[in-house]
């Protein structure tokens, strides 16, 4: 399973959440904490935004505590909203196609968990993509095409709905093809003004995910940076986070 984090409200230097806490992202690579598998070294990657409306990407096949690129990168780029991944595979190969956040337009999109019985259901999801949607498609990965479906769902007019609608087509997808393993998710998605991020899973089993504002900033993580256990909120499963341009957080529920 991976781990991942994504930030919303004044600008910050990358480094100051991806390398300076207790638990930062790139600690968790190595040694997380809330996940069945403590290492996460499959590739990693950074997306943000800066004076341009869509945003950019530094992707990598490094694990990401062995990448001095990032490390450099993260102390010179400063950005109010940003993403932050370290992939632990789960069965598609380590390739910089295959390493999150992935981006179409002026969107981002990350993932943790799966979409059980992915050899079965691959092709009959990959189908469902009109011609344009399949030609974006890069890598192998099944958190890539659900990123995808979600632009087949409305994505640009309904970020919560197409959560929905996508979870749903993939999990009836699943049911046809007799897959018992189950579909996991805890994801996060941005336009660069919007960040929507749900925890969900089939069998009640979802990985683990936190927020926390505090002084004008939200930080939405796979798990918690530091200790501090009072101020990281649990988000429950099947229910979400919406956090507007203005900074307003509206739960709502998959």
């Amino acid at each position: 399973m991976c781990r991942w984090i994504a930030y919303r409200g004044t600008p910050l230097f990358l480094e100051t959440l991806l390398f300076e806490p207790e638990n930062s992202l790139v600690r968790q690579s190595l040694h997380c904490r809330k996940a069945a598998v403590t290492t996460n070294g499959d590739g990693f990657g950074v997306g943000w935004y800066g004076d341009r409306d869509t945003p950019c990407v530094y992707r990598e096949t490094l694990p990401a505590w062995n990448d001095q690129n990032l490390r450099q990168l993260a102390h010179h780029i400063r950005s109010p909203l940003f993403f932050g991944h370290v992939r632990a595979s789960t069965g598609t190969g380590t390739a910089r196609v295959n390493c999150h956040p992935f981006t179409l337009g002026r969107w981002l999109f990350m993932h943790n968990g799966q979409i059980g019985g992915w050899g079965q259901v691959r092709r009959r999801l990959e189908s469902l993509l009109t011609d344009d949607l399949y030609t974006a498609r890069q890598g192998a990965t099944d958190s890539e095409l659900f990123f995808l479906l979600l632009f087949l769902h409305g994505l640009e007019d309904d970020p919560l709905r197409a959560i929905a609608a996508t979870a749903a087509t993939v999990r009836r997808t699943m049911e046809d093809a007799g897959v018992t393993e189950p579909l996991r998710l805890t994801a996060a998605l941005t336009d660069g003004r919007r960040i929507v991020a749900v925890r969900y899973a089939s069998d009640r089993q979802p990985p683990s995910l936190y927020w926390r504002r505090r002084n004008g900033q939200v930080v939405i993580v796979s798990e918690p940076l530091d200790q501090d256990n009072a101020d990281w909120v649990a988000v429950e499963d099947g229910h979400g986070l919406l956090l507007d341009e203005d900074m307003a957080d509206t739960p709502f529920l998959l």
